[in-house]
């Protein structure tokens, strides 16, 4: 008896025609469009900030910027050159790496000492980095445990 009440209440509604249905579809599909767009917004990812450790002339470090900008990062910056690192930071910086992945081959200090082909010892390199940042190779960019020296877009997507 259910089923035939609704039978009956399906069978009492007028046909519509074709053109009828399709826009009643169509609004619709507006409606629950901008009802969509009204409800809460979707919560955002969480922007991750990086510290960028640059020469806000060099040319590398601009592109770097730019780069991580555009893709929604906060960045922390500090001019190494007007604030230069100190050694136990270098140390900290440095970490487990290796210290020759931080010297930058182009600066006069490394061409003067011809690190190339007589690399500094560790220690002997932070305490040059420190006293010479002009020797640091450009930028770095450093978020938790993770480092990422040069302009590497392979590297700085993955922050």
């Amino acid at each position: 008896m259910v089923r035939a009440g609704i039978m009956h209440i399906f069978a009492a509604r007028p046909k519509k025609s074709a053109s009828e249905s399709e826009e009643t579809l169509m609004e619709k599909n507006r409606t629950t469009k901008s009802s969509a767009a009204k409800a809460a917004p979707r919560a955002r990812k969480a922007r991750k900030t990086l510290t960028v450790l640059l020469k806000p002339t060099c040319e590398t470090c601009r592109k770097a910027r730019k780069f991580l900008e555009k893709r929604g990062f906060r960045l922390n910056y500090r001019d190494i050159t007007k604030n230069p690192l100190s050694v136990s930071e270098l140390e900290k910086l440095v970490g487990r790496h290796n210290h020759e992945d931080f010297l930058r081959p182009k600066s006069d200090t490394y061409v003067k000492m011809n690190m190339k082909e007589n690399p500094p010892s560790r220690r002997e390199a932070i305490r040059l980095m420190a006293k010479d940042p002009e020797l640091i190779r450009r930028p770095v960019v450093v978020a938790g445990g993770r480092i990422a020296i040069g302009y590497d877009e392979n590297g700085l997507i993955r922050f």
